[in-house]
């Protein structure tokens, strides 16, 4: 059981492994060369046109956001300018709460699944947990107007983890062969009907989805193989690349039709574009004394990522307590959020001084910042003077993190205003993650890091040379690491954000330093998410009192098995009082001079088999060739969206329970198995790394019942084997 959005959900593994059974052989048989030239060019168009839609909807949202946010703040401004506070304070919290209300309903209301970020979701799915709607259509449908009035309404959160998440549900969607739910059914698409060309589908998309918010085609590919999926190979690498090139173009086109200013307000200002390369530059003479202070940022970012997790676990479990309480409470609690927001972003900078603007900027009017965006907001301010903390906070997150970023501009911000910004930011990321929004975690970090690091810079000044806006990449790269983990893909992003290759080193050093400090206390927080929804992730190592258990030991019982030739009755009464989606076939008398492990037949196979009645009056064996008069391949292809057969759909007489049906056709006659006395954690590497749904155990020793049991995701979980060892296993 696992929690999704605030639902306890059932929990199945899918299929990724190949079922090797007379279906399958008759499906590939069938296939001519054109058939087999049809399914290899279909990957790559799939794999080309998510790239596409997903270039399109980060276009979308990132516009959305851009244009609803500039016309929010362009009317409190110039209320402001007016004198108007009164009215310019309750317009911005309204106009927030109204959103947050919009945002929060859609996900009370239409896809539950679609809070919070949903790269826990996806990692999950990844390694074989199909947790329902995680990547439905209405989900879909959430996460992409959701996140653009969350962020719409100036929670501190990024739709740029939600992008992810849109990726993968595009993915699934085009990968699944159409909708009989939905009458769109497509034969040609009927080759993609399993979970494994799936798989790597959503892969794609995932990786999509990190292009589509950050524009970064290699950090995209590398997110999905260091963070998201459990598997991968060449073939992939080759198609995954492919998917966010397409992504990457389609969104450098519409930046390039936006500079001619027809993508309104602030539509100029790019998609999560953080071009400073010309403007962060180290000024020390000598950079190996630098390395001091470069070095005590990592590990404060560290601490400070580590301890974010801790909060952020606690504050959860606060949050799951009132979102259990139905619709009302998650919008109610998430409007609550709104208002303490709006709150800090509209009073902060009432507590700010005013600053004189830069000589250099008020010569060429572009300070202060009137009627658009930019790093000098007016506020209250006198003319010529410009409101530090109103630039940080009346702004969209993208202009908040380029003003961070921006170097040769060390006076800009003062002491003040970045430890109250710091403050403020690092305690609303963790109060408005959890709440029944799509919100992602990349850009508070990412705004904390930033802050949190120009501070530094600030204060340290007069022993380093590096400029303050160095200081702030360093810091968002410090708390990326200390919370997410990511090394690789981390470094890569930022390095496409700030098109600066000579900052290799300095976030390379960052990001390993910060992982190994944040390490030593709790794990990532995509890791901590995980296991509080309940999703049963494998992880790459077993526990370590796995090597002192057999996979003997785990095996519940009573094993449940059917003969290759059974009673109709016995195996519908089966279906009915069992939920196993997998049995073992055993061959015995009069098929065979003793028991055997014949293979392991589905449950999905034998209710296609059932429907089609290909019954005999006798237990007698009916081979493929009786069965594919009835059905085809394709009938044993795993559906698309909706509800699949069900046990209540089959409609048999008591006449035909009594008759026989050969299970040889659909049983897979080369399960994986082990032997009862291997290691758990070996079996567990096993499981994991063929992707298995279900795996045999055998005995040790001949003339005994040819099956012991099955392992399932569920016998490798830490809960499960600490309820049957509390002696070995500390909770």
């Amino acid at each position: 059981m696992a929690v999704v959005g605030a639902n306890v959900c059932p929990i199945e593994s899918l299929d990724y492994e190949i079922v090797e059974n007379d279906a399958y052989k008759q499906d590939w048989r069938s296939r001519g060369r054109i058939q087999v030239f049809h399914y290899q060019i279909l990957k790559w168009v799939l794999a080309l046109l998510v790239g596409l839609i997903i270039g399109l909807i980060g276009f979308f949202s990132n516009i959305a956001v851009e244009n609803i946010a500039g016309f929010k703040l362009l009317l409190m401004s110039n209320l402001m300018l007016q004198s108007r506070y009164n009215l310019a304070f309750l317009w911005h919290i309204s106009c927030n709460a109204v959103l947050a209300a919009a945002a929060a309903a859609l996900c009370a209301y239409i896809g539950p699944a679609a809070a919070g970020s949903g790269i826990p979701e996806v990692k999950a799915y990844l390694n074989g947990v199909d947790a329902p709607s995680i990547l439905a259509p209405s989900t879909l449908f959430v996460k992409i107007f959701g996140s653009i009035f969350g962020v719409s309404a100036g929670f501190v959160m990024g739709k740029e983890g939600p992008m992810v998440h849109t990726g993968a549900c595009v993915a699934s969607l085009l990968g699944q062969g159409g909708s009989s739910k939905y009458g769109l059914t497509w034969n040609w698409l009927r080759y993609f009907k399993n979970d494994l060309d799936r798989r790597d589908l959503v892969t794609c998309g995932a990786a999509a989805g990190v292009t589509g918010a950050f524009r970064s085609p290699v950090g995209g590919v590398l997110f999905a193989l260091e963070e998201a999926t459990s598997w991968w190979r060449n073939a992939l690498l080759w198609r995954t690349f492919s998917t966010t090139a397409v992504a990457a173009i389609v969104l450098r086109s519409l930046i390039e039709y936006c500079r001619s200013g027809n993508c309104g307000l602030f539509g100029k200002g790019g998609l999560i574009m953080f071009d400073v390369s010309s403007q962060v530059t180290s000024s020390s003479s000598s950079p190996a004394m630098d390395l001091p202070s470069v070095v005590l940022l990592a590990i404060l970012g560290g601490l400070l990522g580590a301890l974010f997790n801790l909060l952020l676990d606690r504050l959860l479990r606060v949050y799951s307590r009132i979102n259990e309480k139905g619709a009302p409470c998650k919008i109610v609690l998430t409007v609550a959020v709104s208002l303490v927001t709006s709150c800090c972003s509209f009073g902060l900078p009432w507590l700010t001084a005013c600053t004189p603007c830069p000589p250099e900027m008020a010569a060429i009017g572009r300070c202060p910042t009137i009627g658009r965006s930019g790093n000098f907001k007016n506020f209250r301010c006198p003319p010529g003077h410009y409101n530090g903390m109103a630039s940080l906070f009346l702004n969209t997150n993208d202009d908040a993190i380029r003003n961070l970023f921006s170097g040769g501009t060390g006076g800009e911000f003062g002491v003040s205003t970045l430890v109250a910004f710091f403050a403020a930011v690092y305690s609303l990321s963790l109060v408005t993650y959890g709440v029944a929004v799509p919100a992602g975690l990349f850009i508070p970090m990412i705004l904390s890091g930033a802050s949190f690091g120009r501070l530094l810079g600030r204060l340290l000044c007069a022993l380093t040379g590096l400029d303050t806006g160095l200081f702030a990449l360093l810091g968002a790269a410090s708390f990326l690491g200390g919370t997410m983990r990511m090394t690789v893909s981390v470094c890569v992003i930022l390095l496409e954000l700030t098109n600066d290759l000579l900052l290799l080193p300095l976030i390379m050093l960052v990001l390993l330093i910060s992982k190994m400090v944040a390490d030593c206390f709790n794990r990532g927080v995509y890791d901590q998410l995980m296991r509080m929804k309940g999703l049963p992730y494998l992880e790459a190592h077993g526990e370590p009192c796995m090597r002192s258990l057999v996979a003997g030991d785990v095996v519940s019982g009573p094993l449940i098995t059917f003969s290759s030739v059974e009673r109709v009755g016995v195996v519908v009464d089966t279906l009915r009082r069992t939920g196993h989606n997998g049995f073992p076939v055993i061959e015995d008398d009069p098929f065979g001079p003793a028991p055997e492990l014949c293979g392991l037949v589905l449950r999905s196979h034998l209710l296609v088999l059932l429907q089609a009645k290909a019954f005999t009056a006798h237990p007698v064996k009916t081979g493929a060739a009786e069965v594919f008069r009835k059905l085809a391949p394709f009938d044993f292809a795993k559906p698309g969206s909706g509800k699949g057969l069900a046990v209540d759909d089959l409609d048999i007489t008591e006449e035909e329970m009594a008759m026989y049906v050969d299970l040889h056709p659909i049983a897979n006659r080369s399960p994986y198995t082990v032997v009862e006395n291997m290691s758990l954690a070996k079996a567990a590497a096993l499981f994991r790394e063929l992707g298995l749904r279900h795996m045999c155990v055998v005995p040790r020793t001949p003339g005994m019942q040819p099956v012991v049991g099955i392992l399932t995701r569920h016998d490798f979980m830490p809960e499960y084997i600490r309820g049957l060892f509390l002696n070995i296993m500390d909770p």
